[in-house]
């Protein structure tokens, strides 16, 4: 049976407030798998996300990036919520890095193996999870932004990373693309890109539904989505 509780953990002064899921009925120690959320913040998303991964194995945490009490409830309060983080790719790290130790000294947690996943804003907060150097073996991007100022960052990076791009996103330009491939392409990492065609920004999320700011829910690409995500974590965990 899955179970939850609510977790929190400190960033400096700041107290965040996740959902960590396990399999009870597991025995063991299993890898642990942060989740973290869009801009609106931490969500039924997220948290679902975080149960679906204890069903296949994994202790999943749906972080909680802007703290405790943060919960905006409009895309002007999101875009002041999460634009901090755009502009201090440092903090976003070191705030994505305390969920990640949260998760990590968790009892059912195997240290050695960690993963973290993200949805949009929670998709460029995985990558600059993998960027900072952290021993993280395997990222996710579902819908993420994959522009960086610091592009040469990622040749420190240990992280397998996987990213699952919506090629109709309006809100990555192709040059954003390719740009990234070519970070990639500099340095060893174990990468891979997967585009789904006729995918929009948030195809993840059935609440997106908004043609014209271009976030909106692809049935076919989140099944796929996750199922790539299914088989790129089991080649990183055997799990």
């Amino acid at each position: 049976m899955i179970k939850t509780a609510t977790l929190e953990y400190k960033h400096g002064e700041t107290t965040c407030e996740g959902l960590i899921a396990w399999d009870d009925a597991a025995t063991g120690k299993r890898p642990g798998v942060l989740v973290v959320h869009d801009w609106m913040g931490p969500s039924k998303h997220t948290e679902e996300r975080a149960r679906w991964l204890a069903g296949l194995g994994y202790v999943g945490l749906a972080a909680d990036i802007f703290g405790k009490g943060v919960r905006p409830k409009n895309r002007d309060e999101a875009g002041k919520a999460a634009g901090p983080y755009f502009q201090d790719r440092k903090k976003l790290r070191e705030r994505a890095l305390a969920g990640i130790d949260a998760l990590k000294k968790h009892e059912l947690v195997d240290a050695a193996r960690l993963g973290a996943i993200g949805f949009c804003f929670g998709g460029t907060t995985a990558l600059e999870i993998a960027r900072s150097g952290a021993d993280v073996a395997a990222v996710v991007s579902f819908h993420g932004a994959l522009q960086t100022p610091n592009p040469a960052d990622a040749k420190t990076l240990k992280s397998k990373i996987l990213v699952l791009h919506g090629v109709d996103d309006p809100m990555i330009p192709p040059d954003h693309v390719t740009a990234f491939w070519k970070e990639m392409q500099e340095t060893k990492a174990d990468w891979h890109f997967v585009g789904y065609g006729n995918a929009m920004h948030a195809f993840t999320n059935k609440e997106a539904n908004d043609r014209d700011f271009g976030t909106v829910y692809e049935k076919r690409a989140d099944t796929r989505s996750w199922e790539h995500m299914k088989f790129f974590f089991k080649e990183a965990f055997g799990v």
